[in-house]
């Protein structure tokens, strides 16, 4: 089946085996039941790589590679069989209407161009809408990992953070901000440990105001 564009011009690819898409996002889900994977697949392909490169997939420091890799696979790409919005299911109706923020949430992820990891933090705040609905702190976090626990590129995962967020509590605005080091950069290629990527998204109040927008960024900074 060939590719194909959708409205706003994506190229939209017929899906591979076993990955379906979000019918609301687009974004790659996993026909596979919740934390599995194709194990089996997995060994293969690791072991042909090892074949590719050189080495004896046989001798005992790479026997078991391939299984190692299948189960590190699936816990790292765990996020791809989760739906970010059942995260967010359950709220809390507590008359807020002011800044909740959770910083320096630890965040771990691996880049879809090499398939190797950037790890950083993120930042996830939100003002709560009229209704002053909120959800609980630990879910922010847990939204973050389901993002996170994907193949990924940085900016994507800052927006879709962002989004699901702006969608699911309809908040007055919402800021993400997100920290990470790329080990395709300090590993290979041009080889700068140490670089620092941000990437941040705003909607809502935090896009309009730029005080309000401001008065958060300040506090994302504050160490």
């Amino acid at each position: 089946m060939p590719a194909a564009a959708d409205g706003h011009g994506t190229v939209r690819r017929a899906p591979v085996d076993g990955v379906g898409q979000d019918p609301r996002t687009g974004d790659p889900v996993a026909d596979l039941p919740e934390g599995q994977v194709d194990t089996a697949r997995i060994e293969a392909a690791v072991r042909e790589i090892l074949i590719a490169i050189g080495e004896d997939p046989d001798r005992s420091g790479l026997v078991d590679t391939p299984g190692r890799v299948a189960r590190a696979y699936g816990e790292t790409f765990a996020g791809l069989a989760q739906d970010p919005y059942d995260v967010l299911a359950t709220t809390f109706d507590e008359e807020h209407d002011e800044l909740v923020l959770v910083k320096d949430i630890p965040m771990y992820s691996t880049c879809e161009h090499h398939l190797v990891p950037f790890h950083g933090r993120a930042h996830v705040g939100y003002i709560p809408g009229t209704d002053g609905r909120v959800t609980g702190l630990s879910k922010l976090a847990r939204l973050v990992e389901v993002y996170a626990r994907r193949p990924q590129v940085q900016e994507r995962m800052t927006r879709q953070i962002a989004d699901s967020l702006f969608e699911v509590l309809t908040p007055q605005g919402v800021i993400v901000v997100v920290e990470a080091e790329h080990l395709c950069m300090a590993m290979r290629g041009i080889r700068k440990p140490g670089s620092s990527t941000i990437t941040s998204a705003v909607r809502g109040i935090f896009r309009e105001n730029p005080a309000t927008r401001s008065e958060a960024m300040s506090l994302i900074l504050q160490r």
